[in-house]
């Protein structure tokens, strides 16, 4: 009763549902995503990947059968160079060229597309993401595409009247739906002047001189202009789904354009889409772009967030919802809203039914694969940043402190989460909230007389006591300690922060010492 409920909460299983009403009953749905490598493929690229995915699964946890593809428009034009990228003055040579003929600066890849791409396709199956890729660059330069560009040639006139009805000025009369890359320079800096009514098109170029004619059902050089390779693509690939960014849905846009193209130029349909809104970086104003060079990458995210945690990032926000990927004490808050979502799916936390109905789906959809039998280990993201601090990183140690029951399952998402863990505080974890042990051998801080008697009464409580203390009694025994020797207890604690990590800050002071345990704390008290 549970799954059945569950699965009518979340929009990927409206959706999965939506696709089955318009597009009938088929043996095979074709799902699809697109992405151009012109630069780091950054996190807001992903939600239309992840947010395929979500429908993928939802549409074969109803029996479907399901193609994914993702296009990667790697015959895009090369038009600026990412501040990012090394050899700028390299690249900068190969502006207006394809992306796929630009050498990876690097030197690591065949091209500086192959180069963007390969960091995403390394990451995705680790997230549980395995779509079928697609070259748009090997279909061109195979001519693959030769009869969608005739098509498009013969139907200029009706493409031209569709994207002149949203501009403000209409497109110039010697506008063609395809271009060219010079095949002397390979750039496209190129005006057709010919198409002979067939395959033949001639061109001249700008920037190097060149005069030729091409055989679309033979030459590498040509492609359909975005707004109507978009809808050709529909049609070749028989696309159910495909959504796309708010820009491109707005008025105008390249898929309200794209609607009537598949129609009256390709005989296709358009196929059942949503608009998903942009992901921001939180504390950056605007939106990610790849050529500003300051793009948050998927790598960047799974530094700091286990791979559930980045699916539910996105599983538990509608796509048409802006949202922001966090990277400040943000951070341990998504960490307590995951870890909460799990509890509700294993019922270890009570909600009413509405909400238990909506944690659950949305905590399918955030695993990997499939989702674990019992409920795994949960050691809070703020605690274990607590924990591998006090192990100066070392993940293995860390795993190794705790009373894990779990099997081996367990131990590698808590490795995860631990190395995430390490890696935030590195990297973005404010000031206050690092620390690092006052190292062993090192010699006592210069105390005054009764800082050196709070601090020995403190010691005595942890050897006498601390085995039979728990946060809360502990937490007492200081403010008692405070209280007998006059001081304030933010006093005491500053003192003990001061003694422990030299600093006069650091987490709750009681829950701290028991994470340290008994024989690190008294060894960094002694001596007093």
């Amino acid at each position: 009763m549970l799954g059945v409920m569950s699965k009518a909460a979340h929009w990927a299983d409206n959706y999965a549902e939506k696709i089955i009403h318009e597009k009938g009953d088929k043996k095979l749905y074709v799902c699809a995503s697109g992405i151009s490598p012109s630069g780091t493929v950054h996190i807001g690229n992903f939600r239309e990947v992840i947010s395929v995915d979500l429908v993928v699964r939802a549409l074969r946890e109803r029996g479907r059968k399901v193609r994914y593809i993702c296009s990667w428009d790697d015959y895009d034009v090369f038009r600026k160079v990412p501040v990012d990228m090394p050899e700028q003055e390299m690249l900068a040579e190969y502006l207006r060229r394809p992306i796929t003929l630009t050498p990876d600066p690097y030197g690591s890849e065949d091209s500086y597309a192959r180069y963007n791409e390969k960091q995403v396709e390394q990451l995705l199956p680790v997230l549980g993401i395995e779509p079928e890729y697609i070259y748009q660059a090997e279909r061109y330069r195979s001519s693959i595409y030769a009869e969608g560009m005739r098509k498009a040639l013969e139907h200029r006139e009706r493409i031209r009247q569709i994207l002149d009805g949203p501009r403000e000025k209409p497109l110039p009369p010697d506008w063609w739906p395809i271009s060219v890359f010079c095949t002397a320079c390979d750039r496209d800096t190129t005006t057709i002047k010919e198409w002979d009514g067939v395959n033949g098109i001639s061109y001249t170029c700008s920037s190097c001189g060149n005069q030729e004619q091409l055989d679309l059902t033979s030459t590498p050089a040509a492609k359909l202009l975005w707004r109507i390779d978009w809808p050709m693509r529909w049609a070749y690939e028989a696309v159910d789904f495909e959504p796309a960014g708010k820009d491109h849905h707005s008025k105008g846009g390249s898929f309200t354009t794209a609607r009537p193209i598949v129609k009256d130029v390709y005989g296709g349909s358009a196929p059942t889409t949503f608009k998903y809104d942009f992901v921001r970086i939180k504390g950056r104003k605007g939106k990610i772009s790849s050529s500003s060079g300051d793009a948050v990458s998927l790598g960047d995210v799974l530094e700091v967030y286990q791979p559930e945690v980045v699916r539910y990032l996105f599983a538990s926000t509608r796509p048409d919802s802006e949202f922001a990927i966090s990277f400040d004490l943000d951070v341990i808050k998504i960490y307590e809203d995951y870890d909460r979502c799990e509890r509700i799916y294993f019922d270890k936390e009570s909600v009413n039914e509405i909400r238990k109905a909506k944690e659950r789906r949305i905590y399918e959809l955030s695993q990997v694969h499939q989702v674990p039998g019992s409920m795994p280990t949960q050691i809070p993201f703020r605690h274990l940043c607590n924990l591998i601090q006090i192990r100066d990183g070392d993940v293995e140690t860390t795993i190794e402190s705790l009373d894990l029951r779990g099997g081996e399952e367990d131990r590698r998402r808590l490795r995860i989460r631990a190395q995430c863990a390490w890696n935030w505080i590195q990297a973005y974890a404010p000031d206050s909230f690092r620390f690092t042990l006052r190292p062993r051998g090192s010699k006592p801080l210069p105390l005054n007389a009764e800082e050196r008697q709070v601090i020995v009464q403190l010691r005595g409580e942890i050897a006498e006591k601390l085995d039979v203390h728990d946060e809360k009694s502990l937490s007492e025994a200081v403010y008692s300690l405070a209280e007998e020797a006059g001081m304030q207890p933010k006093q005491l604690f500053q003192l003990a922060y001061r003694v422990l990590i030299e600093k006069e800050m650091g987490p709750r002071l009681a829950g701290f010492i028991l994470t340290i345990g008994k024989e690190r704390a008294l060894e960094l008290l002694e001596g007093y």
